[in-house]
């Protein structure tokens, strides 16, 4: 098929690698914006730019995708179907009726729980045991058109966003290729989205970091990982900042929540809500490199703390 591919991060680079093995055509890559990135917060490109460079196809990066200039840009083309990945923008009537097939998307869950912008995270963050990909074909709504096709992934015990993220986006290219397949051979049933099902998972900010010690450990550590590499999770301690990096749920422990005391050869057991201990093995406190808690607790010579204060 002829194909205007839309997509932004590196998440959506292994279904571009799919659709290319697969003999697909992309007729041009549709990307936000060069951003500043880096503690010189130099312009960089984003990842789907680069991929499309080094096969010398045009790249459009518009800052706005609603008011009609993108669809007239692409239109010429004459693509069959527009494929969208992590795109990072909500497109309106004059994109999603461009193609004679319509828009499809790539998305990161199982829909319709967890649409919107950072599905990955948020599984992680509420536990969810399962999750996976979903190939959608889009409307006006957020993620809320017919699913298409789904694949599920277990998540992992460890699992934080950036590990499990490259294995979604692996697991989106097979089902965009295998979707494309059957939407070609006339076998694709579309299925609604039931809404009294759908989650919201909203964009992270770096507030939601922040470590609430009054919830249960089970629920900071999931959170933790869910929140890895960004906003991770952090805390304060004499009124500095510290960054918890590793942790998972330890034994019992009453207390106030957030008083920390050291677990021998282990780390620092945190008293969290609902009388449970989270046992943080690694953290950073502001201005300093990250080290095991142990090391932390020797360097405060102090067998005993308070988090969130």
């Amino acid at each position: 098929m002829r194909i205007v591919f839309l997509g932004t991060p590196e998440f959506a680079v292994p279904a571009l690698d799919a659709l290319e093995r697969a003999g697909h055509r992309i007729l041009a890559v549709v990307a936000q914006p060069d951003r500043p990135a880096g503690r010189g917060q130099a312009l960089r490109a984003p990842a789907t730019k680069a991929w499309a460079l080094a096969r010398a196809l045009p790249v459009l990066q518009p800052e706005k995708v609603r008011d009609g200039k993108l669809a007239a840009a692409l239109g010429p083309l004459g693509a069959d179907l527009l494929v969208v990945a992590a795109y990072g923008r909500i497109l309106g009537a004059d994109l999603l009726g461009l193609a004679p097939r319509g828009a499809i998307n790539v998305h990161g869950s199982l829909l319709p729980r967890w649409r919107g912008a950072a599905p990955i995270q948020w599984a992680i963050a509420s536990g969810d045991a399962e999750t996976g990909v979903s190939i959608m074909q889009m409307d006006e709504g957020l993620d809320t058109g017919d699913v298409l096709l789904q694949r599920v992934l277990p998540v992992g015990g460890d699992d934080t966003a950036a590990t499990l993220g490259p294995r979604l986006a692996l697991l989106g290219g097979e089902a965009l290729v295998e979707a494309l397949a059957l939407l070609e051979e006339g076998r694709l049933v579309p299925v609604r989205q039931d809404p009294a099902r759908a989650t919201l998972a909203r964009i992270l900010e770096r507030e939601d970091g922040r470590v609430d010690w009054r919830r249960p450990a089970p629920e900071i550590a999931a959170r933790l990982r869910g929140f890895t590499p960004w906003p991770g999770a952090f805390s304060s301690l004499d009124g500095r900042a510290v960054k918890l990096l590793a942790a998972r749920p330890g034994p019992a422990t009453p207390g106030a929540p957030g008083a920390g005391r050291r677990a021998a050869g282990e780390g620092l057991l945190v008293a969290c809500g609902e009388g449970t201990g989270l046992l943080v093995t690694r953290l950073q406190p502001e201005g300093k490199p990250p080290q095991d808690a142990l090391a932390f607790l020797n360097g405060l010579r102090r067998e005993a703390v308070s988090l969130g204060t």
